[in-house]
């Protein structure tokens, strides 16, 4: 009789530690006062509540290891059949003819799978400041890693939807353009610009010639009338896409490696280049208004919405965040963010989003060409100063690969970004995942991926290789 008056207590003590009011306990585990050691039941029942937190923190993370979706999911996994990894299909070979031509869409789950990391480890790294929660989770994963047999279904994908291969030389960098679903340009290694559109039909606008080397990067105007290029041939060129002419050269003395135009003032180009600095050029009249040194050269750069900040990464993998008059283009250095890593290695993607999920606020996503991806939140009421949440640590690349992310879909999905990769594949990654980073993969170019890029109506994903190819994705209606 005993023995059940105790099993009764302890299910009793269970169901009132489901019920449990999160805010009384928070409230409780308050110091009462200066008089606390006066009060003899007061260490008791802080180490009742606290014991208690710490089970709440067991069940948590034992949650998290089915990736919060319960026992079911689990179940499932661990029943995939044996043959699971011969249930790969081939990649489709990129087939060189016609510039622009259209593709059939073959079966949803042809050239989409989700992936499996090797092995990862997850590193909680506690209360970075007051009222700011940092984790960190830190992957070791490969690029041609483990096929699942499940798709990630929001970035699932119906097939290719055109292609463009009039390069033959490697494509380095693509974008479209400012609120445009169908107007996407790309420049190559041979140091041309191609502008064209993915409607009905595909086809390529302008061709813009007149580096000499290599397109390190470019951007397109607010209103899409003009594009901003850099190369390494030492020269910023602006170009009127309508007439397909370039209309201005600023000439400079080393290589120019990214730019952008200023979000709220066009008349503002921000340019890093091999010389350590970042410069200010008034577009209308080519002259360069203000400067700023660097220890090293500035390799890749983006603004954030309001203007007011640039956010660039430099050859030894540091990032800077620097301060920006938007009426004068003066500049002023206010954090750097020092790469951890003994092995420094360039910064080839730095990009600035609004709000992420994760974070609550402006995030940056930054990639190195070892393989780092690191996500960031930006604490904009303190000149953008960044606090890293969580990394990625993917393999080695030889290539300038860069990184994106990925369209927000719905409160319960993660952090999504898409990298190319040296073994010719476009993959996505869920930067909040411990394990199983690597969700789903695109099949379709024969070289290394260097390129991506999402449209307005994020529908599309266009991805480029070193072959000089450009592959147009088109992304499965969210059910």
């Amino acid at each position: 009789m005993a023995d059940k008056t105790l099993e009764k207590c302890s299910s009793e003590e269970k169901d009132e530690k489901k019920n449990v009011d999160p805010e009384f306990f928070s409230c409780l585990l308050q110091p009462p006062g200066n008089d606390a050691d006066a009060d003899p039941d007061y260490v008791g029942i802080r180490r009742l509540l606290l014991n208690r937190k710490a089970e709440h923190g067991v069940d948590r993370r034992k949650d998290w290891k089915c990736n919060g979706k319960g026992y079911v999911a689990y179940r499932n996994y661990i029943r995939r059949p044996r043959n699971w990894e011969s249930l790969h299909i081939p990649s489709h070979p990129s087939t060189p003819g016609q510039s622009g031509r259209w593709v059939p869409s073959p079966g949803p789950s042809s050239l989409l799978f989700e992936v499996d990391s090797w092995s990862s480890s997850r590193d909680l790294r506690g209360y970075n400041q007051s009222l700011s929660h940092r984790t960190s989770f830190s992957s070791s994963t490969s690029d041609s890693e483990r096929v699942r047999y499940k798709v990630e279904p929001a970035y699932s994908f119906v097939g290719m939807h055109c292609i463009f291969d009039n390069c033959k030389a490697s494509v380095t960098v693509l974008k479209f353009g400012h609120m445009s679903s169908d107007l996407l340009a790309y420049g190559a290694s041979d140091g041309t610009l191609t502008v064209c559109t993915v409607s009905q039909p595909p086809s390529i606008i302008k061709q813009l010639r007149g580096h000499s080397k290599d397109v390190t990067d470019f951007d397109f105007s607010s209103n899409n009338q003009y594009i901003a290029s850099s190369s390494m041939d030492k020269t910023v060129r602006i170009w009127e896409i309508s007439k397909g002419h370039c209309i201005r050269v600023i000439y400079g003395v080393s290589s120019q490696l990214c730019i952008r135009f200023h979000p709220v003032n066009n008349n503002f180009l921000s340019v890093g280049n091999a010389n350590r600095e970042i410069t200010v050029i008034n577009f209308s009249t080519g002259r360069i208004m203000n400067k700023a040194v660097f220890e090293n050269e500035v390799t890749a750069l983006d603004h954030d919405h309001t203007g007011n900040l640039i956010f660039c990464g430099d050859a030894q993998g540091c990032i800077y965040t620097v301060g920006m008059d938007s009426r004068t283009g003066e500049l002023s250095r206010s954090h750097r963010n020092r790469n951890s890593s003994k092995r420094k290695s360039p910064i080839t993607t730095v990009q600035y989003r609004t709000f992420s999920l994760l974070a609550r606020g402006p995030v940056l996503l930054a990639c190195t060409q070892d393989g780092s991806l690191s996500f960031f939140s930006v604490a904009l009421q303190v000149q953008g100063y960044l606090t890293l949440r969580c990394s990625l640590k993917l393999a080695p690349r030889v290539h300038s690969i860069r990184a994106s992310f990925c369209p927000l879909l719905s409160l319960e999905k993660g952090e999504f970004i898409v990298s190319g990769s040296e073994d010719s594949n476009v993959y996505f990654y869920d930067l909040t995942r411990p394990k199983h980073t690597c969700v789903n993969k695109l099949q379709g170019h024969g070289s290394p991926v260097i390129g991506v890029a999402w449209n307005n109506g994020e529908n599309l994903l266009a991805s480029s290789d070193s072959d000089g190819t450009v592959i147009v994705w088109k992304r499965a209606k969210a059910s």
